[in-house]
């Protein structure tokens, strides 16, 4: 029997986690539902419909779990709470600092309607979290550091294209090499916002507009630009969409840490991600948490959780005993 996910938005995400569950064979793409005219959304899956938003409640008895595609500023924080007390419910929720009370919102509804909610997942937050909990547990004496890129940076592209002159754009986020080779040697360093990452952005103009106030535009702008070294360059559309169509990402988890009676032995955990696409990616983490909160509910788990609540044995295809054969 399959698991019948539902597929909230259809955007970069959506569309990749319509990919994913191809390579799944436990799951089944049963709708996409959209904010959109449903007549302009052209899936990739044949013989799977296509509905309108308001229509979603209805499909609570054919639907074994929903998959949230939005995004965390404005569409997660309500609509995870929402639905989860109709579904068992995944979303990709990754502004750090407003987990907590997320987590709390869903946690009500989830419970009221007695369905699972998995919230946060991805690559950071997400397996990269796991990474850190696994690495700080096992060198309780030592220290994290996360560094991000090279790849594409959506909410800074998209705070360049928010400038008056500018038609279109992408940001990359670099980390310093040699701040990350210091870390990797166990030198344990200290380092700053501007010590860790650089911004490259890759600028296309409106005609007549004055590049050089929007290159100090770019350069100060608060919370996005001003604590990092960054570069800006001014190219042509046709250059844009020849080089810099794509959205790869990645990054590295690393902990250094010490063992012995007196820390007299160094270690180093890395973690790597190189990614083609961050939403593809992303959706395919997706995918795999939806059949944990299937199983973790068919168990009668109710409420919000994370990544961190859940055992890896949740997310595989494989029964316990394939697993201990094959990959323990």
């Amino acid at each position: 029997m399959s698991i019948k996910i539902g597929i909230l938005g259809y955007g970069n995400l959506g569309r990749g986690v319509e990919c994913a569950i191809l390579n799944q064979e436990d799951l089944e793409l049963f709708a996409v539902f959209t904010r959109r005219d449903p007549e302009t959304v052209k899936l990739l899956t044949e013989g799977v419909k296509v509905y309108p938003v308001t229509e979603l409640i209805s499909f609570k008895n054919d639907i074994d779990v929903l998959i949230l595609c939005g995004g965390s500023a404005s569409d997660l924080p309500e609509q995870t709470p929402e639905y989860a007390q109709y579904f068992n419910v995944v979303d990709s929720f990754d502004t750090h600092a407003k987990i907590p009370v997320h987590f709390e919102s869903v946690d009500l509804k989830a419970k009221a309607g007695k369905k699972a909610a998995i919230i946060s997942v991805g690559w950071d937050p997400g397996m990269f979290s796991l990474n850190r909990l696994y690495a700080g547990s096992i060198l309780p004496e030592g220290k994290d550091y996360t560094f991000w890129g090279r790849g594409v940076s959506q909410g800074h592209s998209d705070a360049i294209r928010r400038i008056k002159g500018v038609k279109d754009a992408r940001q990359y986020t670099i980390p310093v090499p040699d701040a990350l080779e210091a870390v990797r040697s166990g030198a344990n360093p200290e380092l700053s916002t501007r010590e860790k990452h650089t911004r490259e952005c890759f600028v296309v103009t409106e005609e007549g507009a004055d590049q050089e106030a929007i290159k100090e535009e770019i350069v100060t702008m608060p919370n996005y630009f001003s604590d990092y070294d960054t570069v800006v360059h001014f190219i042509r559309e046709e250059e844009l969409a020849k080089d810099h169509s794509k959205i790869p990402h990645g990054g590295f988890v690393i902990r250094t840490g010490k063992t012995g009676w007196e820390g007299e032995n160094r270690h180093v955990i890395e973690y790597s991600l190189k990614l083609d696409s961050n939403p593809e990616f992303t959706s395919s983490v997706l995918t795999a948490y939806a059949r944990a909160a299937y199983r973790l509910n068919q168990e009668g788990k109710s409420g919000c959780l994370t990544v961190f609540d859940i055992a890896p044995a949740y997310l595989s295809p494989l029964s316990g005993e394939e697993l201990r054969k094959q990959l323990l």
